[in-house]
């Protein structure tokens, strides 16, 4: 097995500062080997597109080597912004990635190489354990870099003003949805015939993902649709004092999302963006539409609860997301096209996204429980253990996309992953690294 040094790992929340949310961060992390992709990538930039500082936008398209005829549209995360302190990141990790837009060479900066598995078409090796190809493998890819805080979908031009009085006011472009359809229109010329079409994103771009697979999927018009939101739901909150109301309110109206959603069929409703999913369901009953994240994940939990409501503590925050997350999961029951695989904690990224740099810890049981006394000989650190199947990322990525299965695993709450001595190892490597 080749080993490689790493120079920086993905910040799926990142540092304080202007390098923020969903960029890799230098330092030397010599723990993941074989992990990045050395593809060669097309810049494209098109009339009309621009990131939120009013930059020029730039998308980027990898072709497959052996001809292949499915195709990845991926969605970047970086978290999200309506004011001036998120849009000028002087917010800090509750902001929005690359306000200062996106560079020609941004696909061979650590961002784009090492973000995740399903672009790189497999799972990086870790010392003792190889590299594994997985289903994605030797795609067409188009990746939508992330740098107008608006997940991807936003319709509006806003000029924030600066409440502490100490800058001008911020002119921001939130031109996603605009950025969104021109790439769209363009991989339906460079790529006519798609015969799978996998629509993913983690985080921002997980939201996008759900937000925009309408778009995706009628512009492309491929044999088969396959969506994964990993770690951006949208909630459902039909009323004013359901808990992801007042977040949908707010970026409704910054985003001018109405312009947006004045497009989409009737199941959709407005006023309760969760219906997005039901919409999605039976707006294409025969493609595959999925799930993931992780039950603790205290990344998005902030930015749906944490600046709207007081106490405001990881706890409540938590909680506030499980009661969400229970709601969704049956809503998504109701509907036979729907996956979801939900594990319940990692220790990497403050357990936020499952398809991010690794797939180590990256795995679901269905009944996982503590173990009997006499249990505990071959394994005597670990607590629990998996009385179903136990399932790995790969796995389901594997049944999802090339055998159509449905997969619904929802794990109890565990400390499996936090009993794991090679996660203890792990963990605080990569997130040293993302911490800077």
């Amino acid at each position: 097995m080749k080993s490689y040094v790493l120079m920086g790992l993905l910040a799926a929340t990142a540092a304080p500062g202007a390098a923020r949310a969903e960029v890799l961060v230098s330092g030397i992390v010599d723990v993941l080997v074989d992990g990045g992709n050395n593809y060669t990538w097309e810049k494209v930039t098109l009339p009309g597109t621009k990131c939120g500082n009013g930059s020029q936008y730039k998308f980027f398209v990898h072709r497959s080597g052996t001809g292949s005829k499915n195709l990845l549209f991926f969605f970047e995360g970086g978290g999200a912004c309506w004011d001036y302190d998120t849009c000028s990141g002087r917010a800090g990790v509750l902001g929005a990635s690359n306000p200062n837009g996106l560079t020609d060479d941004y696909m061979t900066q650590f961002t784009a190489k090492y973000v995740s598995p399903i672009v790189n078409g497999a799972d990086p090796g870790l010392p003792f354990r190889s590299r594994k190809d997985i289903a994605t493998k030797d795609w067409n890819i188009v990746y939508m870099p992330y740098c107008t805080g608006d997940v991807h979908v936003g319709n509006n031009t806003v000029t924030y003003t600066d409440t502490t009085g100490q800058q001008p006011p911020l002119t921001w472009y939130h031109s996603g949805y605009t950025n969104s359809i021109a790439a769209i229109n363009y991989a339906k010329q460079q790529f006519p015939s798609v015969e799978k079409l996998l629509v993913t994103g983690f985080s921002a771009g997980g939201t996008a993902t759900s937000a925009g697979y309408y778009f995706v999927r009628r512009g492309i018009n491929p044999a088969r649709g396959y969506f994964l939101n990993d770690s951006g739901p949208i909630y459902l909150a039909p009323n004013v004092n359901d808990r992801s109301r007042p977040l949908h309110d707010k970026i409704r109206q910054s985003w001018s999302l109405d312009s947006v959603f004045s497009q989409l069929p009737a199941s959709f409703d407005r006023n309760n963006m969760g219906t997005i999913n039901r919409m999605l369901a039976m707006e294409f009953p025969n493609d595959q539409l999925a799930y993931t994240a992780y039950s603790r994940d205290y990344n998005y939990s902030r930015f749906s609860y944490e600046r709207f409501y007081t106490p405001n503590d990881k706890e409540t925050v938590l909680s506030y997301w499980k009661q969400d997350q229970d709601k969704l999961v049956a809503e998504l029951n109701l509907y036979n096209n729907y996956s979801y695989f939900i594990p319940h904690e990692r220790a990497i990224n403050a357990s936020h996204c499952s398809t991010i740099i690794t797939f180590v810890g990256a795995h679901a049981c269905q009944k996982m429980e503590k173990k009997y006394w006499y249990e505990y000989a071959s394994e005597p650190w670990q607590s629990y253990k998996c009385r179903s199947e136990f399932v790995p990322m790969d796995v389901f990525l594997q049944r999802f996309i090339n055998e159509n299965q449905r997969i619904r695993i929802y794990e109890p709450a565990n400390g499996y992953n936090a009993e794991d001595p090679g996660m203890g190892i792990l963990a605080p490597l990569i997130n040293g690294a993302l911490e800077g």
